[in-house]
């Protein structure tokens, strides 16, 4: 998937100077410039090391330690499976392996015209309404395969 993406750096700075160019905010930084991209573009490592004086290297320990964040561009859609043990005993499987087909995409992966990512979560803390996924922040609950693929169908729709 080849996306080139336009950074809108004022946008960033206005990130940065909402926390004070603090060091101490680094995680919350790196959300929201992820929340605005879907992923931390990498041109902006360099530019956040020289603005909130902190070496690269934290800055890509901070970045892969949390799932939440990516330093890949993903999908305009992220597609969080919840594999978590009561959406596992009620067939989170199934719902993978249709996302898998219907997507063609496997998990971790974006599909080639950049609408979804597929990713699997531990838990999305909705067990009595398993299984579950969440489309970005939209939870969608006790799904069978034909649902799943159901709410697929309508992103796909909105996107176009």
């Amino acid at each position: 998937m080849e996306h080139t993406i336009e950074i809108d750096w004022q946008q960033i700075d206005y990130i940065i100077d909402k926390f004070n160019s603090d060091k101490e905010s680094l995680l919350m930084i790196l959300q929201d410039i992820n929340e605005q991209y879907n992923f931390v573009p990498p041109e902006c490592i360099p530019v956040l090391a020289q603005k909130l004086d902190v070496p690269k290297s934290l800055i890509y320990s901070v970045a892969t330690f949390y799932k939440t964040i990516s330093l890949e561009p993903r999908g305009k859609y992220i597609v969080h499976v919840c594999t978590g043990t009561a959406c596992h005993v009620r067939g989170a499987e199934k719902i993978i392996d249709a996302l898998e087909d219907n997507l063609q995409v496997k998990t971790e992966q974006t599909t080639e015209d950049g609408l979804f990512t597929l990713e699997t979560v531990r838990c999305l803390g909705c067990c009595a309404a398993a299984p579950v996924i969440m489309v970005n922040k939209n939870m969608h609950a006790g799904l069978d395969r034909t649902s799943t693929l159901n709410i697929i169908e309508d992103y796909k729709k909105n996107a176009s």
